[in-house]
């Protein structure tokens, strides 16, 4: 199947009676939802947010990505709690919202895609032909370019395990997962997207969350808000 079968524009009306020609789904339908391209965030572009505790702040985290849907919407992509979630999606046990996007280098806010970003997905996806067997069968994989961290714990939060997200696979279906390293299956060095000894961190039993490399480094470092902010988050 062909990412470009898609057309870019549908509607959410759950009476449409427009048919996708090659899925034979309306375009309302989930499926159409589904991620089909991503492009990594080179640039240093952030989502702004807000949570209940602090309204006056506007917080900021660098976009991983930018994805686009077999609909045609784009949104920027972060790892968010224990997924990797659209902006305008997020949601915190502090309330949080997405507030937009921001270009630090020319201090921009803004809420759509840039056009640059939008053309890159777009074109890529016209390129790309796509046959798979399966919707858990990979069709692209991006490195991370952001420092994730994946946490494991199996007792509560007493104790943390933090590993290196080393890349992001895309499946058929539109599931994007975070790749670790599994230590007993490393041929070669370093390890690269796409290599066999990468496993999906929310596949295994004590994966809890995904945290961005400067929370990382302060959990690390034992740092008092940060594990508190833990803390909260195993309450919650």
């Amino acid at each position: 199947m062909r990412a470009s079968d898609h057309p870019p524009v549908c509607t959410d009306d759950p009476n449409s009676n427009v048919i996708d020609l090659f899925t034979r789904l309306p375009f309302s339908h989930p499926f159409n939802r589904r991620f089909i391209r991503l492009a990594p965030e080179l640039d240093g572009m952030q989502m702004l947010y807000s949570n209940a505790s602090h309204p006056e702040r506007l917080f900021s985290i660098k976009v991983l990505c930018w994805a686009l849907r077999a609909d045609g919407d784009i949104v920027g992509l972060v790892p968010w709690l224990n997924s990797l979630t659209p902006c305008p999606d997020i949601q915190d046990p502090l309330n949080g919202r997405w507030e937009g996007y921001h270009d630090p280098g020319i201090d921009e806010v803004f809420y759509d895609a840039p056009l640059h970003k939008a053309m890159e997905l777009e074109t890529a996806a016209e390129y790309y032909d796509y046959e798979c067997e399966s919707d858990s069968d990979p069709i692209q994989e991006i490195p991370d370019t952001i420092g994730t961290h994946a946490v494991f714990s199996g007792d509560g939060f007493k104790t943390l395990n933090l590993r290196e997200v080393v890349s992001w696979r895309l499946l058929f279906d539109g599931t994007v997962q975070g790749m670790i390293v599994n230590p007993e299956k490393v041929r070669e060095t370093p390890v690269l997207p796409g290599d066999d000894s990468l496993f999906a961190a929310d596949t295994h039993g004590e994966f809890r969350y995904y945290f961005q490399h400067h929370i990382a480094n302060k959990i690390k470092a034992c740092d008092p808000e940060a594990l508190q902010a833990i803390a909260l988050l195993a309450d919650s």
